[in-house]
């Protein structure tokens, strides 16, 4: 079996209840299609990466049964899990989608995962600055980090900060904050 190229949709926040119930926030515009009951997703890593059982080197499979909106974010059921001890064993995990089955991103629009390992460009200089080697999510919105030729630093994926993003390039034109890569 090929292994699928996948996209994180959601991170595990906390078991919710005794019947394995899970407390989830949505890295998706659109939870409620994506993550609605019938629905395929694979088991992920808290690093966001695709889990592989370590027997047999394949993905694990997991069946929607039901998400339900909550005042503060999604509760999600997976046929899988069954009760509040295996919940548990699920904080912090990411849950995935094969990038095949998601709509392409709207012009100007990027899936997150797609970040890692682009090339900054400094907007006013047209030279790079540095690759992207992390996202995190934040209440405020995505940061950026990346490795330069002066060490590790971090952008918010905002406008103020971000020009252009080219998905085909692998290139995102940025405008740093005064004095950011310097030691």
């Amino acid at each position: 079996m090929t292994l699928p190229d996948c996209a994180s949709v959601a991170r595990v926040r906390r078991p919710h209840g005794v019947r394995g119930e899970i407390a989830i926030e949505a890295l998706t515009d659109e939870p409620e299609a994506i993550l609605a009951a019938g629905r395929r997703l694979f088991q992920g890593t808290p690093d966001g990466a695709l889990w592989l059982d370590p027997r047999t080197r394949q993905p694990r499979a997991l069946q929607v049964t039901q998400l339900r909106a909550v005042h503060e974010g999604w509760l999600l059921t997976l046929a899988e899990i069954t009760d509040r001890t295996e919940a548990e064993k699920w904080n912090g995990r990411h849950l995935l989608v094969p990038v095949a089955e998601l709509s392409e991103p709207e012009e100007g629009e990027v899936f997150t995962h797609e970040l890692i390992g682009m090339t900054l460009i400094d907007a006013g200089t047209g030279t790079e600055v540095g690759e992207v080697t992390e996202v995190f999510e934040l209440p405020q919105g995505l940061l950026l980090e990346f490795r330069g030729p002066r060490g590790t630093h971090a952008v918010p994926f905002v406008e103020e900060f971000v020009d252009t993003v080219d998905r085909e390039g692998r290139r995102i034109t940025v405008r740093l904050p005064e004095g950011l890569l310097e030691l």
